[in-house]
């Protein structure tokens, strides 16, 4: 069975080299391509591909931005390809996830292909595996963003200031984000990803995709079907906490 590959690149020359050597491995089937990272995100989503050579540096959404918009279940294997310096490739080595630096010739590409591979072999048997080094890469590489006590909400011609601490919940809506405050509701233009790294990470919890819970407002956790669980919380709200979160429950204190 041949493995499902995309190509994220916002460079087009780029993109075309890694898409003609690809078409040219026996192994490979090509299933798409994208321009930048937003597109990636949905490509990945629909397409559902094994394998990812995936751009760093990109604008709007980087390659990294790209993978934490994801649950950890729906990322690809991924070959990073980037022009970072060799001192931020130790990272890549370190927890084993390949690359290609930019310029690279066909031998490397090769290589880099041949490791993730193997990498895909070893994740059939041991795919929390994979998701761990990932994980990990994201936690040393990614720039962290101070968690913010308080939201400054444009809207109407006036800029309303909200306390983190009185959000209840978030739900995406758009390109914007719907902040719950008890009977009160804002609407703020930010993507679920980056709210999310703003938001500290011991008080507001992601359960879906589209939902983010202020976890002491949380009441009570009902299993439904297919590993999902209900979220109720103390104003009788009740949110969903999807299958591919499952690793948020023990960050709410269960296995």
């Amino acid at each position: 069975m041949k493995i499902r590959t995309i190509v994220i690149d916002d460079e087009p020359l780029a993109r075309d080299r890694l898409l003609k050597l690809l078409r040219a491995e026996p192994d490979i089937e090509v299933v798409g391509e994208a321009r930048h990272g937003r597109e990636a995100v949905e490509l990945i989503r629909r397409l559902k591909p094994a394998l990812a050579f995936l751009d760093v540096q990109m604008p709007e959404l980087d390659g990294f931005g790209v993978l934490a918009e994801l649950a950890v279940a729906e990322r690809p294997a991924v070959v990073f390809v980037t022009a970072f310096d060799k001192f931020a490739l130790k990272a890549f080595e370190v927890h084993a996830v390949d690359y290609l630096l930019k310029p690279f010739d066909k031998e490397r590409f090769q290589t880099a292909l041949k490791r993730a591979l193997d990498q895909l072999q070893l994740a059939r048997a041991q795919p929390e595996t994979m998701h761990e080094q990932l994980s990990a890469l994201l936690n040393e590489l990614r720039p962290a963003t101070p968690p913010s006590d308080r939201l400054a909400v444009k809207g109407d011609g006036r800029v309303v200031f909200v306390k983190v601490a009185d959000i209840d919940w978030v739900e995406a809506a758009d390109n914007y984000v719907s902040l719950h405050l008890g009977k009160d509701t804002h609407l703020l233009r930010e993507t679920m990803t980056n709210l999310e790294q703003r938001l500290p990470r011991e008080q507001f919890i992601r359960i879906s995709r589209s939902t983010i819970v202020n976890m002491e407002r949380i009441k009570e956790l009902q299993p439904l079907f297919h590993g999902e669980y209900a979220v109720l919380l103390r104003d009788g709200t009740k949110l969903t906490l999807s299958r591919s979160h499952r690793d948020k429950l023990q960050q709410l204190g269960l296995s």
